[in-house]
């Protein structure tokens, strides 16, 4: 049932963060407010949604105060200087935050890939019983594939990152929150498809659907 509510908020939380803050913003300008006003309305969306998230706390807590923090500093350093292009690349420092955090992740105790993925497929009626942390503990190639992802995706957080810096510092103030707003769903589908080709070459579907009637080529112990 949890599962089942996780899955069913992701949407809703994606509209929180992405979709809401770039309607609020030409919401407002249509109305005749001022660039910056604008920005810092939409900028304080995907601050409540993060802070809802730390209200009810999780497996990613430590991330969760890493960026909220940085956005809070972000926002309070775009007050203070008053530049609506600081404000508007805030957005790409908070991603490089997320992509730096995954790959400092991918040698540690359970890579950020793995946190995030355990809670929407575990126990799944097309996959294995047999719990992640036993799989986890029990296969190496399990352990590689989800480390792997993660390093894939810090790379692309960070390269999503300096295209948002690059864009907000050199397009029309007006566009980029669009084009900003676009690149999330670009850079998640350019991901996952690369995340997918990992997981099938490292055979983590076919670990997942087998369990402990996987085949001893999927076993294996020490570092992964």
């Amino acid at each position: 049932m949890a599962r089942t509510v996780l899955s069913a908020r992701a949407p809703l939380t994606a509209v929180l963060d992405v979709v809401a803050p770039v309607g609020l913003y030409y919401g407002l300008r249509a109305a005749g407010a001022g660039i910056y006003l604008a920005l810092l309305a939409g900028a304080v969306v995907p601050a409540i949604s993060m802070m809802v998230r730390l209200i009810r706390g999780g497996a990613f807590d430590r991330l969760a105060v890493f960026v909220m923090t940085t956005m809070l500093i972000g926002v309070g350093v775009a007050v203070i200087a008053g530049s609506p292009r600081f404000l508007l690349a805030k957005e790409g420092w908070v991603t490089a935050v997320g992509g730096v955090w995954f790959l400092l992740s991918a040698r540690g105790t359970q890579p950020l890939a793995f946190l995030f993925a355990r809670p929407l497929l575990e126990g799944r009626r097309a996959f294995t019983s047999e719990p992640w942390i036993s799989l986890w503990e029990r296969h190496r190639r399990f352990r590689r594939a989800w480390r792997v992802s993660s390093v894939l995706w810090g790379v692309g957080l960070l390269v999503d990152a300096g295209v948002r810096i690059l864009i907000a510092y050199t397009l029309p103030i007006d566009l980029v929150p669009g084009v900003a707003g676009a690149l999330y769903p670009a850079t998640f589908v350019v991901l996952q498809v690369i995340d997918q080709i990992n997981y099938r070459c490292s055979g983590l579907w076919q670990i997942l659907r087998e369990g402990n009637s996987g085949s001893g080529g999927f076993r294996g112990s020490g570092p992964g």
